[in-house]
């Protein structure tokens, strides 16, 4: 599978990838009163609490550029261009450390993880996901998907490993998720047939273009082949698709 170039991407991330407010809620609460946070993988600025001593982190120089031109305008915290498995700041120097989506982009995430809890030993929040526990139509579609992701999100057993007991949320995808996540648009498909929402999703960025996959789904759009075969699914108005939110340091063990 080819890399992500995450320069070319920026872009479309800015665009698509949106912070959900309901998501946003969940990633809020598991910081809790932290004040000194980093933001690592921080990308375009997405789920970054307000009114906080927040840096951002992230491997791209093109993705921290584009952080003004998500929705609320510029990007006030501090960015910093450095890769996770070599965060340049000292022991302790954060309340927490989180991390949204972006561990799976990692060269070395056992190392990563460890450089979080180095320098927020009290509390590091992920966002991250386990796999499909109701299985996905997409890969009815476009099954090279999972093959795409096999082995590249880290298990719960992994992140224990590495950073103690740890605190586990399902983050459920609502219907009208506004943050472009490979899951988000589960109740509408023709989105997937936006290449610029795709380009948006890193998986799609990781395997060949899945051209007869995507016929075929046009195809059953028009015919309403999946409107019969979904439809009743996507009348639900949120679904969990294996996105997890994990909270790991002492402030787990203070509840």
């Amino acid at each position: 599978m080819p890399t992500v170039n995450y320069d070319a991407l920026s872009t479309s991330y800015a665009r698509h990838r949106r912070p959900d407010p309901r998501i946003a809620a969940q990633i809020v609460a598991a910081l809790g009163d932290a004040r000194r946070i980093l933001n690592v993988g921080a990308g375009t600025g997405s789920y970054e609490p307000q009114g906080r001593k927040l840096v951002a982190l992230d491997a791209s120089y093109q993705m921290l550029a584009r952080r003004g031109q998500r929705d609320g305008g510029a990007a006030a915290a501090p960015a910093i261009q450095a890769r996770a498995e070599a965060l340049p700041f000292a022991d302790g120097a954060f309340d927490a450390a989180m991390a949204i989506l972006s561990l799976h982009h990692w060269q070395d995430q056992r190392r990563g993880l460890a450089e979080m809890r180095r320098v927020a030993p009290r509390r590091v929040v992920l966002l991250t996901w386990v796999g499909f526990p109701q299985g996905f139509w997409l890969l009815d579609y476009i099954p090279q998907i999972q093959a795409a992701d096999a082995n590249r999100f880290p298990t719960l057993d992994t992140l224990e490993a590495v950073l103690g007991p740890l605190r586990v949320e399902t983050v459920p995808i609502p219907r009208d998720c506004r943050d472009g996540l490979l899951c988000a648009y589960w109740a509408r498909p023709a989105l997937y047939l936006d290449a610029s929402a795709r380009r948006a999703i890193s998986v799609f960025a990781r395997m060949p273009e899945p051209v007869e996959g995507l016929r075929r789904l046009a195809a059953d759009l028009r015919s309403g082949r999946w409107q019969r075969r979904y439809g009743a699914q996507a009348q639900q108005s949120r679904m969990d698709f294996g996105y997890r939110l994990v909270l790991a340091g002492a402030a787990t063990a203070d509840g």
